[in-house]
């Protein structure tokens, strides 16, 4: 188990404040958050290459705090990939390995091991120069894992790549983490790859961690504004709750089921708003008739925008649209379950 306790480390003007973290063994762990956020720093500190103003860093008991990089264990992914360009694949892939003075025959048996878990036997003899992204990133990656570290760390790993090669690399790396249960940290700013990867989510906000959950509960139950807007939760609307019910205006009010009383922020996804022309055909708690101000298409997808009295934001598949025939200016019925309604 990792162990991050009370961690800061100032930078310039940036400072990461106070971070404590508990990754368990064999986790597949995401730090989420935008850009200039701080989440490279963690990683780097973590491998020994700043060594943190105060707070200790334990992995099964034993500290890290003041250790070389070379005595950690951790591999680590960078960004940008950072093979050794006069080095073919197999002599980048075999590097740490040489530097640990490994004997020669064991040397080749993970070498095996390793090129037939990331399927790259025929770019050994290459040069990265020649590799394309994707191919670069596993033969970074697969240098990382040779070593058999205890701590996989991953800058980034996916952002250089297309939408296409995103998504079977995504695919790849749960099927190594689950073949060799390393414990890893993953960061990125994309909500999408950290729901299809993270056992757990960290969400980063200006140096600090501001919430840790499963992806359900980061990205269902944020609790604060600057999450839910981050991990796409369009519908954020202040008002007052009582007995089960957000009040927004003298004519709008929301149920769910959390019991709570006072002034409240409500969340709700929009792909949890659900739309339709007769009110008959929703068995939802929640109805509100409204009109269509603007209607924008993403793909195969499309964002409604409501006004019911307050504006609110419907995700919906193209199709259904075309199907209902709505149009900007077009009264429609906007239902939504109490259950998908998050307070806090």
């Amino acid at each position: 188990m990792l162990r991050v306790e009370s961690i800061c480390k100032k930078l310039g003007n940036f400072q990461l404040q106070n971070i404590n973290l508990q990754i368990e063994k064999s986790e597949y762990f995401v730090i989420l958050g935008p850009t200039g956020t701080g989440k490279t720093v963690i990683l780097e500190v973590l491998a020994g290459m700043y060594k943190p103003d105060n707070g200790l860093i334990f992995f099964d008991e034993k500290n890290l705090t003041n250790l070389y990089p070379e005595e950690r264990e951790i591999g680590f992914v960078y960004q940008d990939y950072v093979l050794f360009p006069h080095l073919t694949v197999k002599e980048n892939i075999l590097f740490g390995l040489k530097t640990k003075k490994y004997p020669k025959n064991k040397m080749n048996q993970k070498l095996n091991e390793i090129v037939e878990m990331f399927q790259i036997e025929y770019l050994l003899e290459r040069h990265p120069g020649t590799l394309s992204g994707g191919e670069q990133q596993r033969v970074a990656i697969a240098r990382a894992l040779i070593t058999s570290p205890k701590l996989l760390l991953m800058d980034e790993p996916l952002s250089a790549l297309d939408p296409h090669t995103k998504e079977i690399f995504q695919q790849m790396l749960k099927e190594i983490h689950k073949k060799t249960k390393t414990t890893t940290i993953h960061i990125t700013h994309d909500f999408n790859e950290a729901l299809y990867l993270a056992d757990r989510i960290a969400v980063m906000h200006n140096g600090k961690i501001v919430q840790v959950g499963t992806p359900n509960e980061v990205f269902r139950r944020p609790n604060s504004d600057f999450v839910a807007q981050f991990v796409g939760v369009e519908n954020i609307l202040k008002g007052n709750m009582m007995n089960r019910k957000v009040r927004l205006s003298e004519r709008l009010e929301i149920q769910t089921l959390v019991d709570k009383t006072g002034d409240v922020t409500l969340a709700l996804r929009p792909e949890d708003v659900i739309i339709c022309k007769d009110p008959s055909e929703s068995y939802n708690v929640n109805k509100f008739k409204g009109k269509v101000t603007d209607i924008i298409q993403q793909g195969l997808l499309c964002k409604l925008y409501i006004d019911i009295g307050e504006h609110f934001i419907s995700r919906v598949p193209t199709k259904m649209v075309e199907n209902m025939n709505i149009h900007p200016g077009d009264t429609v019925w906007a239902t939504f379950e109490d259950s998908a309604v998050h307070v806090f």
